[in-house]
C-alpha cells in the first residue's frame, strides 16, 4: 500500500460522526429497553442495576436505520416467541464473543505484543458481555430463558480455528468472522422482530460490531503490509496508507447475507 497524503479535515469530520452515532446508539438503547420493560407485566428495571450498553461507533449507513427506529411510534411491548429467540440467538453470539476474546487476551503474542491490539481486545469483551446482558435481559423481561450458551453454528468453526491460531492475523481474521456475523444479524433483526423497542435495541447495537469490524479490517490491512507499527492510539494520519481510510468499510450498505436465524442459537 502506497503511503499518501490524508485530509485530516475529513478524519476529524467522520470523528465527530463518529462521537454523534455513539451518542444516539447509547441513547437509543437504553430507552428502547427501558420502554419494553415497562411495557410488560410485571416491569423489570433491570437496566437501573448496570445493564449498560457499551456503544462505540461504526457503520455510517446503519446510521440512518438507527435515527429511523428511534422515530417510529412504540408498539405493543408484548413480544412474540420469535422476538425472544431472537434475543436468544443474539446473545449465544454475543457470548461466542466474549470467549473466543478472552481466549484471545491469553495468548502470549496478544499478551505480550502489540499494546493497542490487546486493549482493543479488552474493551471490546467488555462491550459484548453488556450486549448479552442485555439481550438476555430482554429475553427474560418477555418471559423467555436467558442464554448463557455460545452460538453452536460458529462455536464449531471457533473450535475447528483455534488450535490453529499462531499469530495475531489469524486472531484478527476469527474476529472479523464473528463481529460480521453478529452485525449482520442484528442489522437483519430490526425488520424480524415484531416489537419496536427491540427493533431499536438490535439497531443501536448492530454498528457497535460493525465498527468493530471496521477497525478490526484495518488492523488486518496493516498487518497484512508489514505495518504494525502504525497500530496505535492515537492514530497519526500522516504516516497511514491512503487505503486505511476505507478499508474497514468495504460495503456502502451493509449486508445480511450471512445473518443467522432467529432459531440458531434460542434456547432449546
Amino acid at each position: 500500500m502506497a503511503s499518501e497524503h490524508i485530509d485530516t479535515r475529513l478524519l476529524e469530520e467522520l470523528t465527530e460522526q463518529s462521537q454523534d452515532l455513539n451518542s444516539d446508539a447509547l441513547r437509543i438503547s437504553r430507552g428502547a429497553l427501558t420502554d419494553f420493560a415497562e411495557g410488560t407485566e410485571p416491569p423489570r428495571r433491570w437496566w437501573q442495576r448496570g445493564a449498560t450498553l457499551g456503544a462505540l461507533a461504526g457503520g455510517a449507513g446503519l446510521l440512518s436505520a438507527v435515527r429511523a427506529a428511534a422515530a417510529s411510534p412504540s408498539a405493543s411491548a408484548s413480544a412474540s416467541a420469535d422476538d425472544i429467540r431472537a434475543l436468544q440467538t443474539a446473545a449465544s453470539l454475543e457470548n461466542l464473543a466474549v470467549s473466543v476474546y478472552q481466549t484471545a487476551a491469553a495468548l502470549p503474542f496478544i499478551k505480550d505484543g502489540n499494546k493497542t491490539v490487546a486493549a482493543f481486545i479488552a474493551k471490546t469483551t467488555e462491550q459484548h458481555q453488556a450486549h448479552a446482558k442485555a439481550f438476555n435481559a430482554a429475553a427474560t423481561t418477555a418471559g423467555g430463558q436467558a442464554q448463557n450458551d455460545p452460538d453452536p453454528k460458529y462455536k464449531a468453526v471457533v473450535d475447528q480455528t483455534l488450535p490453529t491460531i499462531k499469530t495475531p492475523a489469524d486472531v484478527v481474521k476469527l474476529a472479523i468472522t464473528l463481529e460480521d456475523v453478529a452485525a449482520q444479524t442484528y442489522t437483519k433483526n430490526v425488520g424480524q422482530v415484531s416489537n419496536a423497542d427491540l427493533r431499536k435495541l438490535f439497531a443501536s447495537v448492530a454498528p457497535v460490531e460493525a465498527q468493530h469490524r471496521a477497525v478490526l479490517l484495518a488492523v488486518q490491512a496493516l498487518l497484512a503490509g508489514n505495518a504494525a507499527d502504525l497500530i496505535t492510539i492515537p492514530v497519526d494520519p500522516a504516516k497511514l496508507p491512503a487505503a486505511a481510510g476505507s478499508v474497514g468499510f468495504p460495503d456502502a450498505f451493509y449486508k445480511t447475507d450471512n445473518a443467522s436465524p432467529i432459531t440458531e442459537g434460542a434456547v432449546k
